[in-house]
């Protein structure tokens, strides 16, 4: 079954463009591993230091060899700087059908 989930944080004032630069780099090395099949950012319409990113990944094996790679621990690393609260708020889905 897929690891389906979205990522919710607000990015602090004066970070905006750090972030946005540090998105466009994970995102291209999410979209590469072999076990994603959704990675889409987005920013909120009428709040762009307000991000969401909905992540699908084949199965539990492709959720965790995602959340292993370095990329991804240096981004969330960097990203606990420039955030507000204690980082992402996560939540899973699970398909209905």
């Amino acid at each position: 079954m897929t690891k389906t989930l979205y990522a919710e944080f607000t990015v602090k004032e004066g970070s905006e463009s750090r972030v946005a630069e540090m998105m466009a780099t994970l995102t291209e090395h999410v979209r590469k591993e072999p076990g994603n099949v959704t990675f889409l950012p987005y920013t909120r319409e009428t709040n762009p230091r307000e991000y969401f990113v909905f992540e699908v990944y084949r199965d539990e094996q492709a959720f965790q060899d995602h959340i292993g790679a370095d990329y991804g621990r240096e981004f969330n690393a960097e990203l606990a700087d420039h955030i507000e609260g204690d980082g992402s708020v996560l939540t899973w889905l699970k398909p209905l059908v």
